[in-house]
């Protein structure tokens, strides 16, 4: 079973927490990530995101498995948004669940951070002057920038 994928469309956490409940877990933490309505001094309208998909799952599906490899967790899961968002939307959850809060915690900032890091999703921002400009492409841990891992 996947632990990360994406959406097209409107997503609620209520929707995949159950895929992290646990009976062994007395810890829960999650991590939501919404559309602001400004970046750098620049009032924002909307997002764009484009994902290399197909990429994009095995990469996120590995960085859950690491997770699971470093942090004594019962369970984990992440969905990131694709296409246009609006202020407020949702773009990104983090489920994970363990035995102890301690563990939860860290394995949710794990996740999280890897994703921004090594996932190939790009955010196009378009911006209350009229344009707009890609942005989040900066160089990955990999040394490489994001767009020159698609083949």
């Amino acid at each position: 079973m996947s632990h990360f994928e994406f959406s097209r469309e409107p997503f609620t956490p209520e929707r995949y927490r159950s895929r992290v409940s646990d009976p062994v877990a007395g810890g829960y933490a999650s991590f939501e990530g919404w559309v602001r309505n400004h970046n750098e001094g620049r009032g924002v309208q909307r997002l764009e995101y484009e994902g290399y998909e197909a990429l994009g799952i095995k990469e996120g599906d590995r960085i859950v498995a690491e997770a699971f490899a470093r942090f004594p967790i019962a369970q984990a899961h992440c969905v990131h948004r694709l296409g246009v968002l609006g202020i407020g939307d949702l773009a990104v959850w983090v489920g994970v669940t363990a035995a102890h809060r301690e563990a939860a915690f860290a394995a949710c900032r794990y996740i999280i951070d890897e994703v921004k890091n090594r996932v190939p999703i790009w955010k196009k921002e378009h911006y209350a002057e009229g344009d707009s400009g890609w942005i989040n492409c900066e160089v990955r841990t990999s040394g490489a920038p994001a767009g020159s891992a698609l083949p």
